[in-house]
């Protein structure tokens, strides 16, 4: 039987699948043009969220919808290309680490890049991994400067 790592009551293991979950579900929104909520309820009858952080899983869905433009523009400066003609999995990545980055501060910034990579290496292009890597680590720098630096 295995167990989960926990650190201050949040199920490590949990978490990382909710990014997974979550970034199907926004390639999903993204391609479908339809209301998160929509999306949302979709994903919470499909049996792997019984093993995924749902609150969090929704908070990154519904954060990621209500501040869209807002993480969008703060990504243009870190970018080499328009937000649209980036990968579609690996824009979605970027949205979800994006917001973490700067709305989720009880996550350390190197967890939510850690997360990115891996849930990059498991579902985007065969380098898109080291992609979101450069552009997390500039990003991150700037918006978490002071954790950044310790």
């Amino acid at each position: 039987m295995t167990h989960s790592r926990h650190i201050d009551g949040v199920d490590l293991a949990a978490r990382s699948r909710a990014r997974r979950r979550a970034l199907q579900a926004v390639y999903a929104w993204e391609i479908s043009q339809t209301p998160m909520a929509k999306v949302i309820a979709q994903f919470e009858h499909e049996q792997e969220m019984e093993v995924a952080d749902l609150g969090y899983f929704k908070d990154l869905l519904l954060g990621i919808e209500q501040h869209r433009e807002a993480i969008e523009q703060k990504l243009r400066p870190f970018l080499d290309r328009e937000v649209a003609q980036v990968d579609p999995i690996e824009r979605a990545v970027l949205r979800i680490a994006s917001y973490e980055l700067l709305h989720r501060l009880d996550v350390p910034y190197r967890v939510v890049i850690n997360e990115a990579i891996e849930v990059a290496k498991r579902f985007g292009a065969d380098f898109g991994h080291t992609y979101i890597n450069g552009v997390l680590d500039k990003a991150a720098a700037e918006w978490r400067a002071v954790e950044y630096r310790q």
